[in-house]
């Protein structure tokens, strides 16, 4: 699968991720003032956020057509 995430778009997709993986660690240790089922659902955001900004690729993007990654990158396609 061709890498058609960007740059700016991966610090936004860590960003998110990092802060849904804190707000589900929070629910589970009962810090954070959200219902249980919004853990589990959290962290599977989280873990899909983080995936995709390590890998640049993303399976929604490329199903609807979006490439965030510049055309000049220099890299093989």
């Amino acid at each position: 699968m061709d890498q058609n995430v960007g740059a700016m778009d991966k610090r936004v997709r860590t960003a998110v991720g990092a802060v849904a993986g804190a707000a589900s660690i929070a629910t589970l240790a009962g810090a954070a003032p959200l219902p249980a089922l919004a853990a589990p659902i959290l962290g599977v955001v989280a873990i899909a956020m983080l995936a995709t900004a390590a890998t640049g690729t993303c399976g929604l993007y490329a199903l609807i057509g979006v490439d965030t990654c510049p055309a000049d990158a220099g890299r093989s396609r």
